[in-house]
């Protein structure tokens, strides 16, 4: 009964939002007009070529920060033509009083710049119209480019991909009363259909003096400035051209040393080799292949306090799993996710239990559009035997289908298999009953008007030894209007589900989950915005009943110069497992079995982000499981124009427990130096000490960007004891790359 009940909520709720998003309208609006022009551009932010003095310029953009109800303040217009080979933009940045250089903020020359400081324009497209997929280019006033692929409609911040690159060209050119940008974006680069004449398109402009925000297309205040929901029609004079072959190899050559004084073992210096390769496979499909694939120069994770009973997560950095990464990482939840990239390439050393980075052999993915409503992802990854450390090499094979359904929502499937090699047959063939495999079906609601959002999916996984409580199930709804947004979700986590290649830190649990806010915005000229949050979060099982509570009453305020603080009320409930040390230290844990009801204050601020010295910082006070914690943490940053930002990360928890379990003081700290020489060299250095792991961590990395998209790396790192200084272990990579288009 309780099944059948399940699957009637589930098709209740996909129907009912659905329909709701069959009934969501926009406006109308005529859109840009591209001609194709004959006369070649120079893209040197000078305006002087005649396409440019002639009509077909678009203006009139209007404010969706800090208000939505005017015409921005400082006026951007912007024209776009094309020919054979390029998509040229020009946009001009009007201001209202003489500015010199440094009157703009940008908080650096590297590549990829984000933040709402940053002056800068941004263009959006939506090749297939789908208001869903697309690419956002960026430019600010000094000339910095930065370039993302965006996914499920722009919704979240995680689906801004800035760490996708590719080649294209851009200038900017300040002068007294403006600032120009001149863009010319190859059509190789871009994914769209042959023999079409129109496409959706926006732009935004952040200007750092009246810390305001402006659109092209009207987006209401309570939606992010990058969402695809709201955009205008772009139509070409005729057909686009097409894309035309799209290869791009990228060999690099590295070497490296590194030594374990831990293990009294050392690697001698040695060169390796390997490379990527994207191929455009017709116009909207991208095949990436990766031979012997090297990440060392990509950027570590910064270290944590962690103070959680389960795995903290951390996002994927490395540029192969990237370009399209939505089609992958959007299946499941934040907190049950069928497929997660960073599986591949770590695995357990059987020696010291800890999990190490394992060679990568090669890859292949290929991604991308088969027609209007129907993208598809596939990707095979081999990973090497290392019989030294007992790893057995891994095989993943990952394929997704993603249908469009009414307007902007969507149907996917996803398959995930790992097959375990044979490490004593020296990896040829697999072993036949250490497989893991995992297949699922998600829904996601996008409404028009992007006031509804959804998702529901049922995955289930199988193994040869797999219990019959293997499956894992979702409803959540959400809508969000300007001043009212309310959401629910229920998810089910049966006890033997267990995705190998996914992040689902814990299982056999029953969620649910409901929120409401209200945000009122008054006309003060200082607070932006206020209102409540109420939240509520509860776990159980049928052994247990209810394992864990966490109610939530917040309140946020933000500001016209995009400071802002949030406060909260915490109720929790706790029930234990397993045996838990809730200083994370190897000190006496608290019995399995026993429950806690704990009460704490919290915050969340940050302060004005353009300031030269800019704060963030979150903590709190109050009881933690059978004593009591005051948590810190935070970000103090200085800002010297953009050639340097010297900031210093602190994390500090107090907890005091009565015997037998320990009290203790955590504390992790450490300064970070990002220095931008120019626009093709940078240095960036951070130290962390932690006295969690008793560690102190040193990487420091110099990046020459001396051709397009092609850098040469040389990264150090180093890990000490914190009292003696001796080291434990410590690595240097050298690493040069050439982005090559055949």
């Amino acid at each position: 009964m309780r099944e059948l009940m399940k699957r009637i909520i589930f098709v209740f709720l996909c129907t009912l939002s659905g329909f709701l998003s069959a009934l969501a309208q926009t406006e109308d609006h005529p859109g840009i007009f591209a001609n194709k022009i004959n006369e070649p551009i120079k893209i040197d932010g000078v305006l002087e070529e005649n396409v440019w003095h002639e009509e077909g310029w678009v203006s009139d953009f209007v404010q969706t920060f800090p208000s939505d109800t005017s015409l921005a303040i400082v006026q951007t217009k912007v024209k776009i033509v094309f020919n054979e080979k390029f998509l040229y933009i020009a946009a001009v940045m009007f201001n209202n009083d003489p500015r010199k250089g440094d009157d703009y903020v940008s908080t650096s020359l590297r590549r990829d710049f984000r933040g709402n400081q940053n002056d800068g324009v941004s263009f959006v497209f939506d090749t297939f119209k789908d208001k869903t997929n697309g690419y956002i280019f960026g430019v600010n006033p000094y000339g910095v480019q930065r370039e993302a692929m965006m996914g499920n409609g722009g919704m979240n911040r995680s689906d801004f991909n800035l760490a996708w690159d590719n080649k294209w060209y851009a200038e900017a050119k300040i002068y007294e009363d403006k600032w120009v940008v001149e863009v010319a974006i190859p059509f190789s680069t871009l994914r769209y259909k042959d023999g079409g004449r129109n496409w959706n398109v926006n732009f935004y402009r952040i200007d750092s003096k009246y810390s305001e925000k402006s659109t092209w297309t009207p987006i209401p205040k309570n939606f992010n400035v990058t969402h695809m929901a709201f955009s205008r029609n772009l139509t070409f004079s005729e057909e686009i051209p097409k894309g035309g072959t799209n290869v791009s190899v990228i060999p690099y050559a590295a070497m490296g040393t590194s030594r374990n004084y831990l293990e009294g073992y050392s690697e001698p210096l040695k060169p390796s080799f390997g490379g990527d390769a994207k191929i455009g496979v017709g116009p909207a499909l991208n095949l990436d292949l990766t031979v012997n694939p090297d990440f060392s120069q990509v950027e570590v994770d910064e270290q944590v306090t962690n103070l959680d009973r389960f795995e903290i997560f951390f996002p994927e950095r490395r540029q192969f799993f990237l370009e399209n990464a939505d089609l992958f990482a959007d299946f499941g939840t934040e907190r049950i996710r069928p497929f997660f990239s960073r599986r591949i390439g770590v695995d357990r050393d059987e020696n010291t239990g800890q999990n190490v980075q394992n060679q990568i052999f090669y890859g292949a993915r290929l991604s991308g559009k088969l027609t209007n409503d129907l993208r598809i992802g596939a990707m095979n990854m081999q990973t090497a035997n290392d019989p030294l450390r007992g790893i057995s090499g891994k095989n993943f094979t990952v394929a997704a289908l993603q249908r469009k359904v009414f307007n902007r929502s969507n149907i996917g499937v996803m398959l995930v298999n790992r097959e375990t090699m044979d490490i004593e047959k020296g990896g040829r063939s697999v072993l036949d009953d250490a497989y893991n495999r995992m297949a699922g079906l998600d829904y996601n609601l996008l409404s028009k008007d992007n006031r509804w959002s959804g998702k529901f999916f049922y995955h289930r996984t199988f193994e040869e030894k797999a219990g019959n409580d293997a499956g894992t199930a979702h409803a959540g709804l959400m809508f969000n209007d300007v001043n009212f947004s309310a959401g629910m979700a229920y998810s089910y986590v049966g006890r033997d589900y267990n995705p190998a290649v996914g992040f689902t830190p814990r299982t056999d649990f029953q969620r649910f989950a409901p929120e409401i806010a209200y945000v009122f915005f008054p006309k003060t000229g200082t607070i932006n915005r206020h209102g409540p949050l109420v939240k509520s979060e509860t776990l159980w099982n049928e052994r247990l009943g209810i394992t864990d509570e966490l109610h939530t009453l917040s309140y946020l305020i933000q500001f016209d110069s995009f400071a802002e603080m949030t406060f909260s009320y915490n109720n929790q409930y706790t029930y234990l497992f397993f045996p838990f040390d809730p200083t994370r230290t190897g000190g006496e844990p608290l019995l399995e079995g026993t429950s806690y009801r704990n009460n704490n204050l919290g915050f969340d601020f940050r302060t004005d982000p353009r300031k030269i010295f800019a704060i963030l910082g979150k903590g709190q006070i109050g009881e933690y499981f059978n004593g009591t914690m005051s948590n810190f943490s935070g970000t103090t940053q200085w800002r010297l124009g953009y050639l340097a930002n010297i900031s210093m990360n602190i994390s500090y928890s107090r907890i005091r427990l009565p015997e037998p379990q320990p009290s203790a003081d955590l504390v992790l700290i450490g300064p970070r130096f990002d220095l931008t020489f120019t626009k093709s060299l940078f240095w960036t250095t951070f130290i962390q000490y932690n006295n969690q792991i008793n560690n102190i961590n040193l990487n420091t990395r110099l990046q020459w960007r001396y051709a397009p998209v092609s850098d040469l790396f040389m990264v150090y790192t180093d890990n000490y004891f914190p009292v003696s200084f001796a080291s434990k272990q410590r690595a240097f990579v050298m690493k040069l790359n050439y982005w090559l288009n055949l």
